[in-house]
């Protein structure tokens, strides 16, 4: 199977089903969106594949897991209104976003400050993960009559994202510089 098919040669796509639809249609944006941070979450990884904490091979589990649910969420994005989706979230997958979460946070010295990005090289990849899944949420939004558990979905990833961030930076011994007042 070739790579490339030449049919998006004119600023066209399909979506599922084949139906066609400009590039810069809200869906197209919303799950690429969603590609654009499961790229991220990818590299964040990447910078712990030598990293064997515990704590940081959970990271790493659980994130390979939720890249596979962020394919599920942009196919979702990517149906036509009014079809059937081969695979839709549910509220178990809103709840298991939240538990891991609630950990993790629990370990994290308390907020007393907004946390500046940064940290650790994996750290700073989940913030920047984090911004990118707010902007798709943002996308799933504008598109209207979405699956309310995908955005859901996107808003509790975006959490864990941040959280996530935190807990990498903690475990690996990195400070967090948080925003002074001038």
């Amino acid at each position: 199977m070739k790579i490339y098919t030449k049919t998006g040669d004119k600023g066209m796509t399909s979506l599922v089903y084949g139906s066609r639809i400009p590039k810069n249609d809200l869906r197209v944006e919303a799950y690429g969106t969603c590609d654009e941070a499961n790229s991220v979450i990818g590299q964040a990884l990447s910078f712990l594949l030598n990293e064997q904490k515990t704590e940081i091979i959970e990271v790493k589990q659980t994130f390979q897991r939720i890249q596979t649910m962020l394919f599920h969420v942009g196919a979702e994005l990517a149906t036509p209104e009014g079809k059937e989706v081969k695979w839709k979230l549910i509220e178990e997958d809103i709840k298991d976003l939240e538990k891991i979460i609630d950990t993790w946070d629990q370990d994290l010295p308390q907020l007393k400050n907004f946390i500046l990005p940064g940290g650790h090289p994996a750290g700073a990849a989940f913030h920047t993960a984090r911004t990118i899944v707010r902007r798709a949420e943002r996308c799933a939004v504008a598109i209207g009559n979405v699956n309310p558990l995908v955005l859901s979905y996107l808003n509790r990833l975006s959490d864990l994202l941040f959280v996530t961030a935190r807990y990498v930076n903690t475990k690996l011994g990195v400070l967090e510089h948080t925003l002074h007042e001038n």
